[in-house]
């Protein structure tokens, strides 16, 4: 009875070595479980944009300053005076104009008196001289003392002339219809006007109609161009979008220098103006603006992930029992029928680098591969197995210990 029993636990050993060895023989020679993600064709709106940073700017702004220096005697307008062109805003004091211009106006008068005598004198001089009762030295002298005093009325008169026109810019007006969005002077304010027109007002023309200055990067210049649209936001109104158009590129360039602990570089930048409405009066003078240029857009193409593109049922990536019909065309889609894995060839128009338009080759609704997901048998029993062998003296988990 003893050798029977010793013989039955023998074989049950024996039986179970054997199992096991053959379930690792079988993990060890199993395939990988291919699946393989698919996305059907769809129409979509594809783009593709540059960012920037910029400034929101009027599109008419004028510096009014003053060509000559003084006292601002009179300001007639503040901080967001809407003003008319030719009017009144401020005026300067006039009494070191006024007899500027007085002094050169006795000048010219004198001058002119003396010119209207040395012109009848010289007059006398040739009929005398043409007659020969005078000599040739007594009318070069009638002749010569003309020529000055003609010069000397000409040089009073343009004296004369810049009085005048000084004393007229001490009297400052508007040159467009505007807003004043910056004064620079006070009343009592001494400004002296040298080799730099000073400025004292700052207009800007109708807010309604704002433009934005992009820096763009040389790296993105190439493929902005007129006419396209944008989107951008300000810090002001973060939940709100603002639309404009590209209006200009300028082509002088810009240069700025960015350096850190270890590296120093030049960033090369090209200003590109971006027209933009403001009916609400929302966008400010000296705003930063986030810019987005829609370098590429169109509406309602037939799109695929770019990934699928990319594509190719090779190695661990074809499933046991499939087939592969493939196509010599420099882009495809793989599409799943049956047994067989099937490419088509495809031409393709823009991308975004995410997404992809597909011209021709397919239509809307086909289901192609994206990509393909497999899992190792092997890795999957190695985990059933750890779990099966847990040795009966390591404690178990808490949930597993019974309540005494």
């Amino acid at each position: 009875m003893k050798k029977k029993v010793m013989w039955i636990i023998g074989l049950v050993v024996l039986v179970v070595v054997i199992a096991a060895g053959l379930f690792v023989i079988i993990s060890k020679t199993k395939k990988p479980t291919v699946s393989y993600e698919t996305i059907q064709l769809s129409r979509t709106s594809l783009s593709n944009s540059v960012t920037a940073t910029g400034t929101i700017e009027p599109v008419t702004e004028v510096e009014v300053g003053t060509q000559v220096s003084g006292i601002i005697d009179k300001i007639y307008v503040d901080y967001n005076s809407e003003v008319r062109e030719g009017q009144l805003i401020a005026e300067m004091d006039k009494v070191t104009l006024e007899s500027e211009l007085a002094s050169a106006q006795a000048s010219y008068e004198g001058c002119q008196a003396e010119y209207v005598y040395r012109k009848k004198n010289y007059e006398r001089s040739k009929s005398l001289y043409d007659q020969a009762l005078i000599s040739d030295l007594e009318y070069e002298q009638a002749l010569y003392d003309y020529k000055m005093a003609e010069s000397s009325l000409h040089n009073s008169q343009a004296t004369l002339s810049k009085a005048q026109r000084n004393l007229s810019y001490a009297t400052i007006t508007s040159p467009i219809d505007g807003v004043v969005i910056d004064r620079a002077v006070e009343e009592g304010q001494t400004v002296a006007a040298g080799f730099e027109t000073p400025t004292l007002f700052t207009i800007a023309a109708d807010l309604t109609q704002m433009q934005v200055v992009a820096d763009v990067d040389e790296a993105d210049i190439g493929g902005v161009r007129e006419g396209q649209r944008v989107v951008f936001t300000v810090d002001a109104y973060p939940n709100d979008e603002f639309e404009g158009v590209v209006k200009q590129i300028r082509l002088g360039s810009s240069t700025s220098s960015s350096s850190t602990t270890t590296t120093s570089e030049s960033v090369v930048t090209y200003e590109v103006v971006i027209t933009a409405d403001n009916p609400e009066l929302k966008l400010k003078p000296r705003l930063t603006a986030n810019i987005f240029i829609y370098t590429l857009e169109k509406n309602d193409v037939l799109c695929v992930p770019s990934k699928a593109l990319r594509f190719d049922p090779e190695g661990p990536l074809l499933e046991k029992g499939l087939t592969v019909k493939d196509c010599d065309a420099a882009h495809k889609l793989w599409i799943q029928s049956g047994n067989q894995l099937i490419a088509y060839p495809v031409e393709i128009g823009m991308s975004n680098g995410i997404m992809t338009e597909i011209v021709s080759g397919l239509k809307e609704g086909d289901e192609v591969i994206l990509g393909a997901n497999f899992v190792s048998a092997k890795s999957s029993a190695a985990s059933t197995q750890e779990s099966s062998e847990r040795s009966p003296f390591m404690p178990g988990p808490p949930e597993s210990k019974s309540k005494k």
